[in-house]
């Protein structure tokens, strides 16, 4: 354990030392720096890397965009006689313009369950009116022969 805490002691004193000596050269650098401006050199010139100076191909080109800037009028012009000419639109359906139920699509869905429920329906409605019918025709020759 005692080996351990002198390890860890060695390393935090070499950490110091070598903070002062980066310390040291910082500050070194600094002073060199201001004996640098002091001794009358010049400021360095900075570097615009996205800026352009306006020169003679500057020029040219922004002569170009003015020259562009009149084809944009014209086409604008165009566009707005274009506006003014009424748009006649021919196929108008009653049914796309009216908005729909939210639950149409549902709806086209069951349709052809319900046309299978409906011929099922109507086969048992028929088939019910022929008993009664059955029933009633039986009645009726029952009433007809005379029981003595």
């Amino acid at each position: 354990m005692a080996d351990v805490i002198g390890r860890l002691e060695e390393e935090a004193l070499k950490r110091k030392n070598r903070l002062r000596e980066l310390r040291g050269k910082r500050t070194h650098d600094e002073q060199l720096q201001i004996q640098e401006n002091e001794g009358g050199s010049t400021i360095p010139k900075p570097i615009f890397r996205n800026y352009k100076n306006e020169t003679e191909e500057n020029c040219e080109e922004t002569a170009s965009y003015v020259g562009q800037a009149g084809a944009v009028e014209e086409e604008v012009g165009v566009q707005l006689e274009m506006m003014k000419t009424p748009i006649i639109i021919e196929d108008i359906d009653i049914a796309n313009l009216a908005p729909r139920k939210p639950d149409w699509d549902l709806k086209r869905d069951v349709a052809k369950k319900l046309e299978k429920l409906e011929r099922r329906t109507q086969k048992a409605i028929a088939e019910l009116i022929r008993e009664r019918l059955k029933a009633g025709q039986e009645h009726d020759i029952m009433q007809a022969i005379p029981t003595k």
